[in-house]
């Protein structure tokens, strides 16, 4: 064996140690973040940010699960959705149930910047200090390639006003008076597709790669004025969009997710809200690599699988 040999030797062993490492970190943190009660932020740290939580798409899924657990916590809510009748339904049983003071502001978050003035309006007079966007929408619930939606530019329009303007917009009017007050909190309800291209999910796929970004970026940009920036990342949590699934014990309930996603605050910027969503996240980036999933073959596997996953739907219900 010449020098060459020994050089890759110590290049291959160099490498193994780096994945080891990057291995050990990784579950380090899943530890630190998910499986250590003593280390989590309590409900009076949550409160001195301001009297006031607002959560968009507010009336189901991942949305009710956190106005409700907000509520348990001592805060007070404003609940924004497009359905009137079920946001003031909503707000009843939070009253009834945790003895908090509620808002409804209804606004359809697939429509443009016209709707903004409205909720503007309705949060000027409180102390916002948790923002929860949480308003997301598929433009079609199976996995489909992208001309197989009906109506596509609707879709994609609806897209990117409820997922990526909604974001954008519902920060832009909370953080002034956080940073005026240098305390807040944004949530950033996102998925774990938000890392990599997703083929026959692929704008829906492209919205959530904005919300990390963008959560990211302005989290970093605030920091230093006291506001905390989140982006939740979870993999299957049961919703409109996971009622397809086949294998519930796949599909987590969203009130425990809320919960154990809230212990988080304060301790990670980025997370899949908790540890069964962190092990399937991982399992998947192994599984199904972005090189993989954006080959040939990517797409084919991918539609096989969610056939595999998913219930039967009758003949005349698909595209």
């Amino acid at each position: 064996m010449g020098p060459e040999w020994d050089a890759l030797r110590a290049l291959g062993a160099a490498a193994a140690l780096c994945l080891l490492l990057r291995a050990a970190w990784g579950a380090g943190c899943a530890v630190y973040v998910h499986l250590l009660p003593p280390v989590r932020r309590g409900a009076p740290w949550l409160r001195a940010h301001g009297a006031w939580a607002v959560v968009t798409g507010a009336t189901g899924g991942i949305g009710r699960a956190y106005a409700h657990e907000l509520a348990r916590r001592g805060l007070n809510i404003v609940l924004i959705s497009r359905n009137l009748s079920k946001l003031e339904q909503e707000a009843k049983e939070i009253e009834r149930l945790h003895g908090r003071l509620t808002r409804v502001i209804q606004a359809d978050f697939t429509g443009g910047l016209e709707i903004y003035e409205a909720v503007k309006a309705g949060l000027e007079d409180l102390e916002v200090g948790v923002l929860v966007n949480n308003v997301g929408t598929l433009y079609q619930k199976a996995m489909a390639r992208l001309l197989d939606c009906e109506d596509v530019a609707k879709r994609l329009s609806d897209v990117i006003n409820c997922n990526i303007m909604s974001v954008a917009q519902m920060t832009a009017i909370v953080l002034p008076r956080m940073v005026s007050r240098r305390k807040g909190i944004v949530i950033n309800i996102s998925s774990f597709l938000d890392q990599k291209p997703c083929p026959l999910l692929s704008a829906y796929a492209a919205s959530k790669a904005f919300v990390r970004s963008f959560s990211q970026a302005v989290g970093a940009e605030y920091r230093s004025r006291g506001v905390l920036v989140q982006t939740v990342s979870p993999v299957m949590i049961e919703s409109n969009m996971t009622s397809e699934v086949k294998y519930r014990t796949l599909v987590l309930n969203p009130v425990d997710f809320a919960r154990q996603a809230l212990d988080t605050l304060g301790l990670t910027s980025q997370t899949s809200g908790c540890f069964s969503q962190a092990v399937q996240d991982a399992l998947l980036a192994l599984l199904l690599p972005s090189w993989f999933c954006l080959s040939r073959w990517g797409p084919k596997v991918l539609l096989l699988l969610n056939k595999a996953v998913t219930k039967a739907q009758p003949s005349h219900n698909r595209p």
